[in-house]
C-alpha cells in the first residue's frame, strides 16, 4: 500500500497534517469495523485490517523521522531497521560533547538555566538537519538519497537527546 496514495496526497515531505487528518477521518469512516457488524466474518476482519492499515499509514505520514523514512524506503534506500553507524566523525564527535553537557545538567548551579541552553542547542541542530533533509528527500539519485539518509540517521541521534533531555529534567523536578 502507497501511503501517500492512499489518503490522496502529493508525495513530498512537507506534507499538509490538516489534509491528511482530513483524509483519515474520511477513510476510517468508510471502512470502520462497526459499518460491517453485520456483515461476514471474512468482511469484518478486512474491516479490522483495512482500519489497522490506514492507522499505521496515518503514524507514519504524521513523524516527520518516520515519513522519511519511508519515503527513502519507497525510493530503494531502506534504512527503518538497521544497525549501521554514522561515519561522520565530526557529529560522533559533537554528540559525544553533547552527551556530556547533558550529564553535568544535573549537578549545574542552575539546572533550569542548563536545560533551557541544551534544548535550544537541540532545537538549533534538529531545525538544521530538517531543513537539510527538506532539500534532499525529494530527489532521485541514489547519491543524494544516500545523503538524505545519514541526515536521518543523525536526527534519530538528536531524537534520542530530546528524549533523555526530558528524562533529566522529570528526575530534577519530579522529586
Amino acid at each position: 500500500m502507497k501511503y501517500f496514495e492512499l489518503f490522496s496526497l502529493p508525495v513530498d515531505f512537507n506534507i499538509d497534517l490538516a489534509l491528511l487528518n482530513q483524509a483519515y477521518l474520511q477513510l476510517q469512516k468508510a471502512v470502520h469495523p462497526d459499518k460491517f457488524a453485520h456483515n461476514s466474518s471474512k468482511e469484518q476482519l478486512l474491516a479490522v485490517q483495512k482500519s489497522a492499515e490506514i492507522n499505521d499509514a496515518l503514524h507514519v505520514l504524521k513523524h516527520s523521522l518516520k515519513r522519511a523514512e519511508y519515503m527513502l524506503a519507497e525510493r530503494g534506500v531502506d534504512i527503518r531497521a538497521e544497525q549501521q553507524t554514522l561515519q561522520d566523525p565530526m557529529f560522533l564527535m559533537q554528540q559525544m560533547e553533547l552527551r556530556e553537557e547533558l550529564e553535568d545538567i544535573s549537578s549545574a548551579n542552575d539546572p533550569d538555566a542548563a536545560i533551557e541552553a541544551f534544548d535550544k542547542e537541540i532545537k538549533t541542530l534538529e531545525n538544521d538537519f530538517h531543513q537539510q533533509l527538506k532539500a534532499l528527500i525529494n530527489q532521485t539519485e541514489l547519491a543524494e538519497l544516500e545523503r538524505a539518509a545519514d541526515i536521518v540517521r543523525k536526527l534519530k541521534f538528536i531524537y534520542k537527546l530530546r528524549d533523555e533531555l526530558e528524562r533529566v529534567e522529570d528526575s530534577l523536578f519530579n522529586d
